[in-house]
């Protein structure tokens, strides 16, 4: 496991600031319904980025190991929607979330 994730450790990292910025994007695009155009194009430029950070980190990893990366987005997704959005968030989207992070946990150490 410790060997995957040295393996593919660049290429993680990359698909970490990637999912970041595209669900900062994606916030953005949210809050652009009742604040106007800006947020709309910010969050392009956020969602842009992202998507050009993951594709320079699939030169620096497994496919079988960054391709499963991008399911961080639903983590951050519910982390940005509780502490900007400030939407409830039940046991049952806890438990979600604690399950995807158990599975990019095993999918990211399971390269070998």
């Amino acid at each position: 496991m410790l060997e995957s994730l040295k393996k593919n450790r660049k290429g993680i990292l990359l698909m970490l600031i990637s999912s970041i910025c595209v669900c900062i994007g994606q916030l953005l695009w949210k809050i652009s319904n009742t604040n106007g155009v800006v947020f709309l194009l910010i969050g392009f430029i956020f969602y842009g980025l992202g998507a050009l950070i993951m594709i320079v980190a699939y030169k620096f990893g497994s496919l079988s190991v960054l391709q499963p990366m991008l399911s961080l987005n639903y983590i951050f997704s519910v982390i940005l929607a509780k502490t900007v959005l400030n939407e409830n968030i039940t046991l049952m989207k806890v438990i979600g979330v604690i399950i995807v992070m158990i599975g990019v946990l095993l999918i990211g150490g399971g390269d070998d």
